[in-house]
């Protein structure tokens, strides 16, 4: 029997990668150039490789197609196309998606666990950050608990600004929670909760903060 990580493992994971995203930007680039220049994925790989060394790892996929999500999750493969229509899901890639891991017997029988969404510079409520949420709830929502093998769906992000930002890091986290919580609020089926957001100072420079917006069935 497979057992797949905890939820707070994974939560742990992914704040601790983003993390040594951002320490090793700066090493890298001595100081001179924020992490806020780097691209998505370079926070996804750092992602993936601390997801990687827990115990008893998922399958990782980077860049998955949401229907091969679906396929691997609902509980037919052949739904995935009335389910995109259903719900006006079209297609797209996720940042990280995180299966079962056990002995394949053909290509077809993975069982998708947990989809991750990572984004670079989030330092205001957006459409397109909402339009995240809003994808990644479509994907998980569901009439029965057992329509679906997704647990959760994660909007992971990193958070800077400089001592001439005219509103706080604490401020924006705060509107930017806001207007995720009225897009989930849109699901009777869903639940969600916050982790992370602990706002770091830097002398002279400004602050920064990993929060992670996480997503659940309610059934």
């Amino acid at each position: 029997m497979f057992n797949f990580p905890s939820k707070a493992d994974i939560i742990k994971a992914i704040e601790d990668g983003i993390i040594n995203a951002k320490n090793n930007y700066s090493f890298w680039t001595s100081n001179k150039i924020q992490l806020l220049d780097a691209d998505d994925d370079f926070l996804t790989i750092h992602v993936a490789q601390e997801i990687s060394k827990l115990k008893n790892p998922p399958e990782i996929f980077m860049h998955a197609n949401i229907s091969d999500i679906l396929k691997c999750s609902l509980n037919t493969r052949e739904e995935y196309k009335y389910f995109m229509k259903e719900h006006l899901l079209a297609q797209d890639t996720i940042s990280l998606t995180l299966d079962k891991r056990f002995l394949h017997e053909t290509n077809n029988d993975s069982v998708s666990v947990g989809v991750i969404n990572i984004r670079n510079g989030v330092l205001n409520k957006k459409y397109e950050y909402t339009n995240d949420t809003e994808q990644l709830c479509k994907i998980l929502q569901r009439d029965k608990k057992d329509d679906s093998t997704l647990d959760f769906a994660i909007f992971a992000f990193y958070l800077e600004i400089s001592n001439n930002a005219r509103i706080d890091a604490n401020k924006r986290l705060i509107n930017i929670k806001e207007s995720f919580d009225k897009v989930v609020a849109n699901y009777s089926n869903l639940k969600s909760n916050f982790k992370g957001g602990d706002i770091n100072t830097i002398e002279n420079a400004g602050q920064w903060c990993v929060g992670c917006y996480i997503i659940e069935p309610n059934i």
